[in-house]
């Protein structure tokens, strides 16, 4: 089924607002237009009770089901966009230089107005509906999820259970995968200054070199992974930043090395703050330097609770059929900052094939408009699972 057959009206209007958005990304929580947008579409759907400002762009709106009293579900969508320079050629390319939409945000809020208009029209569920876009998904600590979080709306808005979707590019139109637990990773991130005795290029022998220090502490943590963990167990060491001298001729006082460790595992999280550190430190003292060390805890594991995780499920097999739904999906290293919602109450995410386009991140990526119906037809199958009359 296209999703042009799922809301076939819902889904000629979703893809005007996307590409809209797309034009005019905006970045982390600095989202002024991307806001007012979602308000006035929100508003023009007749949904009353609409909050604006938290975590400085985000929103919430409620919308009451006409089945009575019942409980309050989340349902979230990010919206910032990435500092990209775009290379999709698309007609709705981005008209700000170095910004796009090169995550499928511009879909995801699109797709959750959508199901918003459809809400607002039929009230067909008992208990509410919390809408919630959120800014700066993209950015580290603190993250958009994070402050919503942290200003309370879970209590604010009475929510008792919370729902992501993301796109995932590779995956059919008009599937999706999910998968009950751990289903995307943490992410921390490290800095370590190597220091130790700067001098001329050309009289190594009268300097304590950091590069080569820099090199050996490299290759080193890539044996943390190798020879200190389960290989059952998945744990990414990743270093990503190095900076040394600016000149040919010059080996520096320090060098800079920074980097991102990915894990699914609690346990391992700390193993991998104690041992970069221990690492790092053991090989520039056997060169005689030393190091500068800054570990930060930034996204928690991604963890889907089981009935949640059944709650959508179902869902996407009563929109869908079953053979379009895989329920066992690989564990991804990516990490999501949907995880601090999960982390405050019960939900679950789930990820919409977006068909054969570039990666996420990638200058030549774009939401694909044919995923938009069944992103839509998702929320409501969900909704009207969860909260049924």
């Amino acid at each position: 089924m296209t999703s042009s057959e799922i809301f076939p009206d819902l889904q000629r209007e979703a893809t005007e607002w996307r590409r809209y958005l797309h034009q005019h990304p905006e970045l982390d929580f600095r989202l002024p237009n991307t806001a007012q947008f979602v308000v006035e579409k929100l508003a023009s759907f007749g949904i009353n009770h609409i909050e604006t400002g938290i975590a400085e762009t985000g929103i919430v709106a409620i919308v009451q089901g006409k089945g009575g009293d019942g409980p309050t579900v989340g349902l979230r969508a990010d919206m910032d966009a990435l500092p990209i320079v775009e290379a999709s050629g698309k007609p709705w390319t981005s008209k700000k230089l170095g910004r796009m939409h090169a995550c499928g945000h511009d879909g995801h809020t699109a797709m959750l107005l959508g199901a918003a208009k459809h809400f607002a029209r039929t009230r067909n569920f008992k208990g509410s509906v919390a809408l919630i876009f959120q800014p700066a998904e993209e950015i580290e600590l603190p993250s958009g999820g994070l402050k919503m979080v942290q200003e309370g709306i879970m209590d604010r808005f009475n929510i008792s259970q919370v729902f992501g979707m993301h796109n995932r590019p590779g995956v059919e139109i008009g599937t999706f995968a999910i998968r009950a637990g751990p289903i995307m990773a943490s992410q921390d991130d490290f800095d370590i200054i190597v220091k130790g005795k700067g001098g001329h290029a050309a009289s190594p022998h009268r300097t304590i070199d950091p590069v080569v220090i820099a090199a050996q502490i490299i290759m080193g943590l890539q044996t943390l992974v190798s020879r200190k963990t389960d290989p059952m167990d998945p744990l990414v060491i990743s270093v990503t930043k190095l900076k040394a001298a600016e000149s040919h001729n010059i080996i520096p006082d320090d060098v800079a090395i920074a980097g991102t460790v990915r894990t699914l595992s609690s346990e391992l999280r700390d193993f991998a703050e104690r041992e970069v550190f221990a690492s790092a430190q053991g090989i520039a003292r056997g060169f005689g330097a030393d190091i500068e060390f800054t570990y930060r805890r930034s996204v928690p594991v991604t963890f889907n609770h089981a009935k949640e995780t059944d709650f959508a499920i179902t869902a996407a097999r009563n929109l869908v059929g079953a053979p379009s739904v895989d329920d066992k999906v690989r564990m991804s290293m990516g990490a999501e900052d949907f995880a601090y919602m999960l982390e405050a109450r019960p939900g679950a995410i789930i990820f919409l094939g977006n068909g054969s386009s570039p990666s996420l991140h990638n200058p030549a990526y774009d939401f694909n408009d044919e995923a938009l119906g069944h992103g839509i037809g998702f929320w409501i199958s969900l909704v009207e699972t969860v909260l049924a009359i």
